[in-house]
């Protein structure tokens, strides 16, 4: 709770309008964006967003109870009305303010890049809290704080959510939070007012490229977090950790002021991962670092999680609360079994193995078919889709890289939406006229005969939704785990 006017010095430059004596001495219980959730003493901000404008909700949010609203433009409602430029950014300011700016009490690590996300964010999560550290996620999975789960329905929330989690986590006592942090939420301002620590850039390749048009405004959509890192250099140490071998390494760098530690296998780095050795039990590098060389054996399987392992090491090792020395932080990361969805291994007991991936990207699918070609000893079958309502210029790069990397590529659904998925498929065959492939419309059944045509030292990829416990048809979500799906289909055949 707060004083309005206490509040509104988070906007200085807003217009309040029709106001009386006691409007700045209103208590402001609560902040709100979603005429649902209003409750009396609510503080409402009217939102132009991408499906819904919140100015046509005023009036609802006033019968529930607002006392103030926030709004872009004058509106017929029969309370103060805060008139602000941009109301996206007013959220964030005034969230912040409301919630007593918590990220400035606690360390905050944001991921950003097209792949590996989830993976780096959870392996700097376990480190961090293997060593006694009590901490936070937020990412594509869902929000963490300590031990407990909570929902998301963003793989980066919008402000206001943002900030009462951060608020919600530091009443825990957290310490450092982790989060993913999307290329949509840089852009959309979800992520102004939270006070970045630690940036981690993982890699750039074709996605999203329906909501941002070409390569260049993804990157620069990227760049975001690292300029938001700030240009000032007394307080908090403020670190940028950038994969060196990625394309757009040097944009990243340019655009940000603050330190710079890097990561990478090909070219020179800070963290310099050599000697790799893939099985089908994990994976074995030695990490170069100043001088100095460090064994790592990883749980984890492929080359692109030994460059998840050095991002999490680079951002554990910057990170104010960590773990004293680079070998206390590599004894942490070589527990770490793996995440869920995240190359997981669905074993029923079967002679061959199955696995489940996220792999929704070319860059994605191609460094995990490369992983499984390392040992695969039989064919590879690889399960595939492409998302409705999305890039659908990446639709005949996928379908060229199944072919490509897998004896045998069945093209399937993945979350068609509200596209007709005969028609995604048919867009992903435009790169492979003339090969050799399968085509299983229904996903179970596309998993269904993978599994029925699978033999000993063959392999079979899942590839495309990974965690997800649903598929998206319609406008309906229905429940559907690959995982449940593979293991119903192994117990089914034997």
């Amino acid at each position: 709770m707060m004083e309005l006017e206490k509040l509104l010095r988070a906007i200085p430059y807003c217009q309040l309008a029709q106001a009386d004596e006691n409007t700045l001495h209103m208590e402001i219980k609560n902040i709100e964006q979603d005429s649902r959730q209003v409750q009396a003493g609510t503080l409402f901000i009217c939102v132009d967003g991408e499906v819904v404008d919140g100015h046509d909700y005023a009036q609802k949010a006033v019968a529930s109870g607002a006392t103030v609203i926030v709004a872009e433009r004058m509106l017929d409602v029969a309370v103060p009305i805060v008139l602000v430029q941009d109301g996206k950014r007013a959220m964030a300011r005034l969230a912040a303010t409301l919630y007593e700016d918590p990220t400035a009490e606690m360390n905050l690590i944001g991921i950003t890049g097209t792949n590996g996300k989830t993976t780096v964010s959870h392996l700097i999560e376990f480190i961090l809290a293997d060593y006694g550290a009590t901490t936070g996620l937020i990412g594509t999975m869902y929000r963490k704080i300590g031990t407990e789960i909570l929902e998301t329905k963003n793989t980066t929330p919008d402000s206001l959510t943002l900030q009462k989690t951060f608020r919600q986590m530091r009443d825990a006592k957290v310490t450092t939070a982790v989060m993913e942090v999307s290329s949509h939420a840089l852009v959309q301002g979800r992520v102004y007012g939270s006070d970045y620590d630690v940036a981690v850039y993982t890699n750039l390749s074709q996605d999203h490229l329906d909501y941002h048009n070409t390569m260049e405004e993804y990157a620069h959509a990227k760049s975001l977090l690292f300029a938001q890192l700030g240009n000032q250099y007394n307080g908090k140490t403020k670190t940028a950790i950038i994969n060196k071998d990625d394309a757009y390494a040097d944009f990243m760098m340019e655009a940000t002021s603050a330190h710079v530690l890097t990561y990478g296998i090909d070219k020179a780095a800070t963290f310099r991962a050599a000697n790799i050795e893939i099985s089908s039990k994990g994976t074995r590098f030695d990490l170069q670092f100043r001088g100095e060389t460090f064994p790592v054996q990883l749980q984890l399987i492929g080359k692109f999680n030994v460059y998840n392992a050095l991002a999490a090491i680079g951002a554990v090792y910057a990170t104010e609360e960590a773990p004293n020395t680079i070998t206390d932080i590599i004894a942490s990361l070589e527990k770490v079994t793996g995440v869920a969805g995240r190359f997981e291994l669905v074993d029923a007991g079967q002679q061959f193995p199955v696995i489940v991936d996220y792999a929704h990207t070319p860059d994605g699918l191609e460094n995990v078919l490369k992983t499984v070609g390392e040992f695969a000893k039989g064919r590879i079958f690889v399960v595939v889709g492409c998302g409705g309502d999305r890039d659908k210029g990446k639709r005949p790069l996928m379908a060229q890289i199944a072919v490509k990397y897998a004896t045998d590529p069945i093209f399937t659904s993945d979350n068609p939406r509200t596209e007709n998925p005969t028609q995604i498929i048919e867009d992903m065959l435009t790169g492979v006229r003339g090969a050799n492939y399968t085509v299983k419309e229904a996903r179970h059944e596309a998993i269904t005969y993978a599994v029925e045509m699978a033999k000993q030292d063959d392999v079979i990829l899942i590839a495309g939704k990974g965690h997800e416990t649903y598929q998206i048809i319609g406008d309906v979500v229905h429940d559907f785990d690959d995982r449940k799906e593979a293991r119903a289909a192994i117990l089914a055949k034997r």
